[in-house]
């Protein structure tokens, strides 16, 4: 465990000064605020469940939890939406799914660096560990949650599923500014039997925009800080539109910082947000809400434990150019483009019946580069050889190219669902999902300058064709159908919950690359998904509940259906896999206890997955090129507790306490193709067994702070269990003063934003790998070594932002 007396003693000493701070503050305060939201700082004009854009009321009695801050107004705490209503600070709203559900609202959103994703921002609910590669948590949306990652967690943002449809990618950071988020739930371990989901069998997490406005205004937030850090943020506000019943906002922001001692380059971010919302009569609502991104950014490069002891955070890509260079960081670039569209509507047909409908459509594009020099002659385009290719500047016998992957995916959905009250106590649910992919995937090389400060003419072709390491084109099509019941009993303290849906998910593609085998591939997959539930209500403030539920998730990535070729290989460098779809079992029972002094939550859950698909990411074999590899490891078993405590303000503090205890094992031995490796009852990879997280925070209504940290246990990163990622420790800080309003200038603050406190060097995540040590299998042959690649933690960041309503 790589916890050091100074990171210790820094987080120790930092809480301290918080509480001295904020008492000292408390003292001296000019104008106090209700500590418990008093009619003084009331949220919103607007009723607390008038989130008309949030997913409607799924089926087995989980409901999506009503946002105390989804709209911001003049009559808010704060500009920036905190109405300190929600226990913990912001991080334990109320509560009332039959199932392991956490959550967080504008009361700790907002004391956030404005950078932050909608990933990073649930690190602190109980087992939710977040793999942080940059500490303003911009890029990367690596999770896990019970044993299982981001791409078997359902991501749901405004009522759809915008996450890539096909490697199951969220990326968080393309979809809303942090400024426009209002609220963020943790579903840990089952998914809405009516959400839009294939890949679930992990959880769901759910955000939702803030509503427009009914008042015309606006917000600004101007930041800047370390690694030459900067965001500039404004939205304004229509209010209501003469007397239509339409009101919106729109937004622009832009942001960028470089990698200071991650090495050479940076990021940059542009990005439109957009929302309208037209409310009428009893419960009927439409909104449409638009986004647009254009990011671009240095990668990351993750290095093996051994390049990690020997270079430390230094292990990056090349700062100065020389030819041959493949690791020069201008050649190595991540690109996420993405415009989206949802629009939910919510309609009351009559008493008895509620119809939602959201379609949506989402268009996500690259290009991705890496640098890699390909033989100048005697190469490969597939598996066919080609000459000369009288292109660039020969080094060695190679040429050094920049390698694009230009991809290019489009889909659009409709996801509707009808709720029928049969009586009082019985309500009979119903619904549909189809969605429709196409994705486009052409790599190509383009020779580079021999000073490195271009490209040299354009893509290198063969006889009229692009050489290629892999063409692909692929469609898929998913429909889902589903029925349930929800039946109360004993004056409504009984629910009792029982669902089926079906999916089929149907895909098929081709590779177009010389000697691809197979030319073209296609899965189609049919699961019934049956879900059960029931909770009590023991008393007002205290609930029992208890459910049973299946997911399934469809193999991840391209890569599971077509063959990875490189020009200096003469066969494929990645052979896809016959992998069957992933399914899994869960069953949970929990505790909660909900008052006006505190919030208590508590859970026993066990996990059962079947055709366990383990994602490696590593490197195509002599390039900086890194692709998604799914493994089917056979089956997992995860058992564990967590719980959560969030106290309501008590003299302005607010504490909260999170952990999770998890026991996680592989229920097979793992297949080489050569023989069997002895896995079975092994620790599963990226499974820590304690998970825990400790919030502090202070508001006053004028001196504001918010404290937290983390601790995440060691972890297995091969099968084998023979090399594992060290346990680590991180805290942030927030501090900041709010001023009164003057004018038309409405509580302008400053706030000041400090991430890794102590500047620990750590390891957040990995790759995984059968073996990191050469192993005899079942038939004596040897397995041998290959060395998984990590997740370099975030450094030591500071950020001062200045913001105000208008």
């Amino acid at each position: 465990m790589r916890i050091t007396f100074r990171q210790l003693l820094v987080s120790c000493v930092t809480m301290a000064s918080l509480v001295s701070v904020s008492a000292n503050a408390q003292d001296n305060k000019a104008a106090p605020a209700s500590s418990k939201g008093s009619s003084t700082t009331k949220a919103s004009a607007t009723s607390r469940h008038s989130n008309s854009s949030s997913p409607g009321p799924s089926v087995l009695g989980q409901f999506t939890p009503s946002v105390e801050e989804i709209s911001v107004t003049t009559h808010s705490l704060s500009a920036t939406g905190v109405t300190n209503r929600t226990p913990g600070g912001g991080l334990m709203p109320h509560q009332t799914a039959p199932r392991s559900q956490s959550g967080v609202t504008r009361d700790f959103i907002a004391k956030q660096s404005p950078s932050s994703n909608i990933t990073s921002l649930v690190a602190d609910l109980p087992g939710v560990t977040v793999s942080s590669q940059d500490p303003y948590g911009m890029t990367g949306d690596h999770i896990q949650m019970r044993g299982l990652n981001e791409t078997q967690i359902g991501y749901l943002f405004e009522g759809a599923p915008l996450a890539d449809p096909i490697n199951y990618a969220p990326y968080t950071s393309t979809l809303v500014d942090t400024e426009n988020l209002g609220a963020v739930t943790v579903s840990q371990g089952s998914p809405d039997l009516n959400a839009p989901f294939y890949n679930a069998v992990g959880g769901q997490i759910t955000a939702s925009a803030l509503n427009p406005s009914r008042k015309a205004g606006g917000f600004i937030d101007v930041a800047g800080g370390t690694h030459s850090f900067n965001k500039e943020f404004l939205r304004l506000e229509t209010g209501n539109i003469g007397n239509s019943g339409i009101r919106g906002f729109v937004s622009f922001s832009h942001t960028s910082y470089n990698n200071g001692a991650r090495g050479p380059g940076g990021l940059f971010r542009y990005h439109v947000d957009s929302k309208f919302v037209k409310e009428w009569g009893d419960g009927n609502s439409i909104s449409a809400m638009f986004s647009y991104n254009r990011q671009q950014a240095t990668s990351w490069r993750s290095p093996t434990m051994a390049q990690w002891k020997q270079y430390g955070v230094g292990f990056a890509y090349s700062p100065t150019f020389s030819p041959g260079n493949a690791s020069y960081y201008k050649l190595n670039q991540q690109n996420l483009n993405q415009q989206l569209v949802v629009v939910p509507m919510h309609f009351t047909l009559s008493d008895h019946l509620h119809l939602q409908v959201t379609p949506y459509y989402v268009h996500q594009f690259g290009p991705s580069l890496g640098g890699e020099n390909i033989p100048a002659s005697g190469g490969y385009y597939g598996t066919q050889q080609y000459g000369n290719l009288d292109r660039g500047t020969v080094v060695n016998g190679n040429i050094l190219t920049s390698s694009r992957d230009p991809w290019n995916q489009k889909t659009g959905g409709l996801n509707t669902s009808a709720d029928w009250n049969i009586s009082r106590s019985n309500t009979f649910s119903f619904g549909w999902w189809y969605a429709y992919t196409t994705h486009e995937e052409l790599s190509d090389f383009t020779p580079v300058n021999a000073n490195g400060v271009g490209l040299s003419g354009g893509v290198i072709r063969l006889n009229g064709k692009i050489l290629s390491g892999y063409d692909l084109n692929f469609m898929q099509q998913v429909n889902t159908l589903f029925i349930a019941d929800t039946q109360k009993l004993l004056n409504d303290k009984l629910t009792l919950s029982a669902g089926f849906r079906v999916a089929m998910v149907s895909r098929q593609g081709t590779n177009l690359i010389p000697g691809a085998d197979p030319y073209k591939m296609q899965g189609n997959y049919f699961e019934p998904l049956p879900q059960f539930s029931a909770s009590y209500q023991i008393t007002k403030q205290d609930q029992i509940y208890i459910n049973g539920t299946t997911s399934f998730r469809a193999p991840e990535s391209v890569e599971a259906y077509s063959q990875i070729f490189d020009p200096n290989s003469a066969h494929a460098v990645m052979q896809p896999q016959s992998l069957k779809p992933e399914y899994s079992i869960s069953e949970e029972i929990g505790y909660r206890h909900q008052d006006k002094l505190y919030n208590f939550a508590m859970s026993l859950f066990n996990i059962n997955i079947t055709n366990h698909q383990v994602t490696s990411t590593g490197y195509i074999p002599g390039t900086n090129m890194m692709v998604a590899s799914p493994i089917n490891i056979g089956g997992q078993t995860s058992r564990g507790v967590q719980a959560e405590f969030g106290l309501a303000r008590w003299h302005h503090f607010s504490p909260y306490v999170s952990g999770q205890f998890l026991h996680s094992t592989f229920d097979n031995d793992f297949n080489t193709g050569s023989g069997l490796l002895p896995t079975a009852g092994k620790i599963a990879v990226g499974a820590p067994k304690f998970t825990a997280a400790v919030g502090l925070n202070y508001d006053d209504g004028h001196f504001f702070g918010n404290f937290d940290l983390r601790y995440v246990d060691s972890q297995y990163t091969t099968f084998m269990n023979d090399q594992k990622m060290p346990s680590y420790i991180t805290s942030n800080i927030a501090l900041g003063y709010r001023m009164n309003s003057y004018g038309r200038i409405k509580h302008p603050q400053i706030q000041l934003n400090l991430t890794n406190l102590g500047d620990n060097h750590y390891l957040s995540g990995s790759s995984y790998t059968s073996n990191a040590k050469a192993h005899l299998t079942s038939t004596g042959a040897t397995a041998n070594a290959s060395a998984p690649v990590y997740y370099v933690g975030g450094v030591f960041a500071a950020m001062v932002s200045l913001s105000t309503g208008f």
